[in-house]
C-alpha cells in the first residue's frame, strides 16, 4: 500500500511516483508521467537481481515447474516488455539506460544458449518439454522490435545471428494448444521486420492467424484454443498480439495503426464494448480465470485499444480504467518488501497461482504499459479523465458468445460476472475425470470477492451431494444470454461430476440453471432432474469477510422455493480479497428420478442495501410444470422463465 504521500510525490514500497494530478485526472490522479515512473521503478527494482551481464533476472521466490534458469529468462523478458514500451513510447528517450542493459542481456543470454552458466538462456523446446522459453521468446521479440533503432541495429552480425538462431527455436517447436501459437507468430513478425523473413516465418504467421480465426466466437471474444476457456487471455494475448503487431508495423511504415489492424482492430473495438464492464470503480477487475497474478495486465487491451485508435471508449474513459487498475494494485500492496510484484493478487496469495507461476511471472503485467505507445500528445494522455461505464449507471450486459452476464451497480461499486458459458476443458478433454476449477466452475465472480480455495466450501456453487461426494459443474453448456436495459439473464446446463471412477457421472442426472439479474439482485433458478436415491442438493452464495473483519459488503442468499435449510459456513483459507470468509448455504433433499425446481434470491451489496425479506425485491413468485413466474417489486411488468426450452420474457402485469 502507499507508505507515504508528500506534496511532490507518491511513495510506494521501492517506487516513487509524481504527485497526483487531480485536474487532468480527477478520478485517479495518474497521468502519463505516473505510468512512465511506474515502469521505470518496477524495472529498476527487478534489475537489482540481474546476473553480471544481465542475461537473467533471478528474482527471489518460489521456483516454477520450469526451473530456475527458465525463471531467470522470464525475469529478463517480461521486464524487457515494460522497458521497451517505455523507451519506444518516448521516441527513444532512455533516461535510465534500459536499452544498453537489455542489449547486454540478450547478447549474454544467446551467446551460448543452452549452456549451464549464470547468463545463458534455455533453448526453446516443445511446450510439454519445459517449453516456457517459447512464451518468453515473444516478449523478447516485441522488445527487440520496439527498440530496433537503439538496440538491434547496434549489434554486430554475429550477435544478431545468435539471437535469430535462439528465436527460431520458437518457430520449430510445438506450442501448447492455445494462445501459445501467437508466440511464434510474434517472433516471426520480428524476424520479418528486420529483413530475416522467409517461407518458415510466412507459414508460422499464417498458421497463427488461421487458428485465431477458428477460435473467434463473435462479439469480440475468443476461446483460448479449441473450445478453451474464455478469460483475460482474450485481451492480454488473443487481441494483444495481432493488434500490437499492427501498431509496430505502423510505427515502421508511418501508416495509421487502425488502417493496418483491420479486422483485428475491429474485433478489439467490439470486445471493449463489453469488456469495459469487467472493471469496478475502485479499479479492481473481476477476479476470474487463470493467471490472475498478472494483475493490471487485465487493462492492457484497454490501453492498447486507445493507442491503436480502435477503442469505442473515449480517451478519458480509457485512461480512467487503466490508471484505476494500476493504482488499485499499487495501493492495495501488490509490491512486496523488495519493491517487486509479489506472487498473488493484492499481496501474496497462493490460490492465485498455477504450477507455471515463478517469481517473475507477475511481470506479464508489463503488457499494460503498451498504452505508452500512444505518444505524449495523444488524447489518451491529454484528455481529462471521464467515468468508466460501471460508475455511470447500473448495468446488466449480456455477452451471448461467451455465456456471460455482466452486472454492476453504482451504489456499492461492485462489478459482477455470471458465468454460464466457459470452463477450462479443451475440446479433446473428457470431463468425467476432471475436478471443478475454482477459477472457472463458480456460477458468479466479482471485483470484490472470491473464489474460495479448493479445500474450503465453494462459493457461488450448485452441487448434488451423493455418497458424501459433491457433484459439481465441470463443463458449462450455454443455453443463452440476453440483456434488456436494466435487466438480463443467462442460462446453462451441466452434468454433475462426482470425480473419478465408474460413478463419476450418474446417467440422467442433469442441472439446468438460470440467473435473472436486476440492480444488485439475482434470482437464481436451478432445475435438477434424475437424482439418485439419497442425494441432496446445496447452493452457496457470495464469499465475504466474516463479521470479525468488519466487512462493508454483505452476501444475501434467501430461499424462495424448494430449499429447506439455510446456514452460514466458514471458509478459513479466505479469498484473494479477504483472509477469512463466510459463505451462505442452502440445502434440501431431492426426490429420486424426478425433476425439481429450486429458487433463491442472491445479492452481493453494501450492508445498507441488503434485505432480509425477499418481498422487498420479488413479488408473486409462482412455479408451474414448465416455468417460473415472478415480478420485481415496484415494477408493473412480470417475468416469465420458461424451462423447456429455456427462455426469459417480460410482459405487462398479470402473469405473476
Amino acid at each position: 500500500m502507499t507508505t507515504s504521500t508528500t506534496q511532490d510525490t507518491l511513495q510506494y514500497t521501492g517506487l516513487t511516483l509524481p504527485a497526483e494530478h487531480r485536474t487532468l485526472s480527477p478520478y485517479t490522479g495518474f497521468t502519463r508521467e505516473h505510468w512512465e515512473a511506474a515502469a521505470d521503478g518496477m524495472v529498476a527494482n527487478a534489475w537489482r537481481w540481474a546476473s553480471p551481464r544481465g542475461g537473467r533476472l533471478d528474482l527471489p521466490g518460489r521456483s516454477s515447474r520450469s526451473g530456475v534458469r527458465s525463471d531467470g529468462l522470464e525475469g529478463y523478458a517480461r521486464t524487457f516488455l515494460a522497458a521497451a514500451f517505455r523507451v519506444a513510447g518516448a521516441g527513444g528517450a532512455d533516461p535510465h539506460n534500459w536499452v544498453d542493459r537489455y542489449a547486454s542481456g540478450v547478447v549474454a543470454g544467446t551467446e551460448n544458449a543452452g549452456a549451464d552458466d549464470p547468463e545463458s538462456w534455455p533453448i526453446i523446446r516443445d511446450f510439454d518439454v519445459f517449453g516456457q522459453p517459447m512464451v518468453e521468446s515473444a516478449s523478447v521479440a516485441i522488445g527487440l522490435r520496439l527498440t530496433r533503432p537503439w538496440l538491434w541495429d547496434q549489434l554486430n552480425e554475429i550477435q544478431q545471428e545468435k539471437i535469430e538462431h535462439w528465436l527460431r527455436g520458437s518457430l520449430r517447436s510445438l506450442p501448447a494448444p492455445n494462445n501459445w501459437y501467437l508466440f511464434p507468430y510474434t517472433v516471426a513478425g520480428f524476424l520479418e521486420s528486420v529483413g530475416r523473413g522467409d517461407a518458415e516465418t510466412a507459414r508460422i504467421r499464417r498458421r497463427g492467424l488461421d487458428l485465431l480465426e477458428s477460435w473467434y466466437q463473435g462479439e469480440g471474444w475468443y476461446t483460448d484454443g479449441d473450445r478453451g476457456g474464455i478469460d483475460y487471455y482474450v485481451g492480454w494475448a488473443l487481441h494483444l498480439y495481432p493488434v500490437l503487431d499492427a501498431v509496430m508495423s505502423a510505427r515502421e511504415s508511418g501508416a495509421a495503426p487502425e488502417q493496418i489492424a483491420g479486422i483485428y482492430g475491429d474485433r478489439l473495438s467490439e470486445h471493449l464494448e463489453t469488456f469495459s464492464h469487467f472493471f469496478a470503480p475502485n479499479g479492481a477487475p473481476i477476479y476470474m480465470g487463470r493467471s490472475m497474478t498478472y494483475r493490471f495486465a487485465a487493462a492492457s487491451a484497454v490501453g492498447l485499444g486507445a493507442a491503436a485508435d480502435v477503442s469505442p471508449l473515449t480517451p478519458g474513459a480509457s485512461r480512467r480504467i487503466m490508471s484505476g487498475t494500476l493504482r488499485c494494485f499499487l495501493d492495495k500492496g501488490a509490491l512486496n518488501e523488495h519493491g517487486l510484484l509479489s506472487l498473488g493478487w493484492f499481496g501474496e496469495h497462493e490460490a492465485s497461482l498455477q504450477p507455471y507461476s515463478g517469481p517473475a511471472s507477475p511481470y506479464w503485467a508489463s503488457k499494460a504499459f503498451s498504452a505508452l505507445l500512444a505518444p505524449a500528445d495523444h488524447p489518451l494522455w491529454t484528455a481529462t479523465e471521464e467515468p468508466m461505464p460501471t460508475e455511470l449507471e447500473d448495468h446488466v450486459v449480456a455477452v451471448p458468445s461467451a455465456g456471460f452476464l455482466l452486472q454492476s451497480t453504482v451504489a456499492d461499486g461492485v462489478a459482477r460476472m455470471h458465468n454460464h458459458g466457459t470452463d477450462p476443458l479443451r475440446e479433446e478433454s473428457g470431463e468425467a475425470a476432471a475436478a471443478p476449477d475454482p477459477l472457472y466452475a463458480r456460477w458468479s465472480y466479482s471485483s470484490h470477492t472470491g473464489p474460495t480455495a479448493r479445500h474450503n466450501l465453494p462459493d457461488n456453487d450448485l452441487a448434488v451431494v451423493w455418497r458424501e461426494r459433491r457433484g459439481s459443474r465441470v463443463r458449462a453448456r450455454s443455453l443463452g444470454a440476453a440483456s434488456h436495459g436494466d435487466w438480463g439473464w443467462a442460462a446453462s446446463w451441466h452434468k454433475p461430476i462426482f470425480g473419478g471412477g465408474a460413478s463419476s457421472a450418474v446417467p440422467g442426472l442433469r442441472v439446468d440453471s438460470i440467473v435473472v439479474a436486476r440492480g444488485a439482485y439475482e434470482l437464481r433458478i436451478h432445475q435438477v432432474a434424475g437424482c439418485p436415491i439419497g442425494a441432496t442438493v446445496e447452493s452457496t452464495g457470495w464469499a465475504v469477510a466474516g463479521p470479525q473483519l468488519e466487512a462493508d459488503l454483505r452476501s444475501v442468499l434467501l430461499p424462495l422455493a424448494g430449499w429447506e435449510q439455510l446456514d452460514d459456513v466458514a471458509a478459513p483459507t479466505g479469498t484473494a480479497h479477504v483472509a477469512s470468509a463466510r459463505v451462505p448455504r442452502l440445502r434440501a433433499a431431492t426426490e429420486p428420478d424426478s425433476s425439481q425446481v429450486f429458487v433463491a434470491l442472491a445479492a452481493l451489496t453494501h450492508e445498507d442495501g441488503a434485505v432480509s425479506d425477499p418481498a422487498q425485491i420479488i413479488r408473486g413468485l409462482r412455479i408451474t410444470e414448465d416455468s417460473v413466474l415472478f415480478g420485481w417489486t415496484g415494477d408493473t411488468q412480470d417475468t416469465v422463465v420458461s424451462l423447456d426450452p429455456v427462455a426469459v420474457t417480460r410482459s405487462s402485469g398479470g402473469a405473476a
